[in-house]
């Protein structure tokens, strides 16, 4: 184990440091609120091994706060939780708003490479950006059930629970960013019609605190023919928004 200090510039710059230093041939990220199963990256090399060195790993995985759960309990079923090329990760990204926190992902250093280090100039977010390039340059996302993580949440602090101005603005740069990947790769009615609900998402992920780029990101949606897709707020939010339209909606319920 080599442990490197470094000045704080940030989660990305951390990890691209770890890259240029790391001799593995297959990456781990952990993050130092996550936890790994102690046989998880087994489980995941018994499936890439025979695929070759740009075949990409993801496993199940579960939220805690405190204390994990057993390995075997309580893991969610996401739909992305499956094989799947990296554009249909994408997609299933956007349309159904899934994730894969950055722990549960296994990849060799070859894919990593032709994926391109991770962005410095993003904060929140910046994993969905990297691992966007990542499944695309893949030759294909393998699902192992059986290789459990463990992704903290809620702590008081922490990033991704960030609301400001500042991280909401790498949130729609990273947005931005992936958005312009997928459809680069794939200019299919599909991805096209998950790119304008991403777009529609993020304009009311980023109301009401940053308001003249949630406009950006509304009008993005419009330009890719819009979403009918409701806005995803709660119950209180859409029967609101039917009478006083969503901005307000969402003033009086955030």
């Amino acid at each position: 184990m080599r442990v490197v200090s470094q000045s704080n510039c940030g989660a990305s710059a951390a990890r691209n440091h770890a890259l240029q230093l790391a001799r593995g041939e297959y990456i781990q990220f952990l993050d130092a609120d996550d936890l790994l199963a102690p046989d998880k990256i087994k489980r995941q090399l018994q499936r890439l091994l025979p695929l070759g060195p740009r075949a990409l790993a993801s496993g199940a995985w579960t939220r805690f706060e405190s204390t994990p759960p057993p390995a075997l309990a309580a893991l969610e079923n996401y739909p992305n939780a499956r094989d799947l090329t990296g554009v249909e990760f994408l997609q299933i990204n956007f349309e159904e708003l899934a994730m894969m926190h950055p722990a549960a992902w296994l990849a060799p250093r070859a894919l990593l490479d032709a994926a391109g280090p991770w962005d410095e100039t993003l904060s929140l977010n910046d994993d969905g950006e990297y691992f966007a390039r990542v499944a695309l340059a893949s030759s294909g996302i393998v699902f192992c059930a059986d290789a459990h993580s463990f992704y903290r949440s809620n702590l008081s602090g922490s990033l991704s629970r960030r609301k400001d101005p500042r991280a909401l603005a790498s949130l729609f740069r990273s947005v931005e960013l992936t958005l312009d990947h997928l459809l680069a790769a794939d200019r299919s009615p599909r991805s096209a019609a998950a790119a304008a609900f991403a777009w529609k998402w993020l304009a009311f992920e980023l109301y009401p605190v940053v308001p003249d780029i949630s406009r950006v990101a509304e009008k993005n949606s419009l330009r890719l023919g819009g979403s009918r897709r409701p806005f995803p707020g709660s119950g209180r939010f859409q029967l609101l928004s039917r009478f006083v339209g969503w901005r307000l909606a969402r003033r009086l319920t955030a």
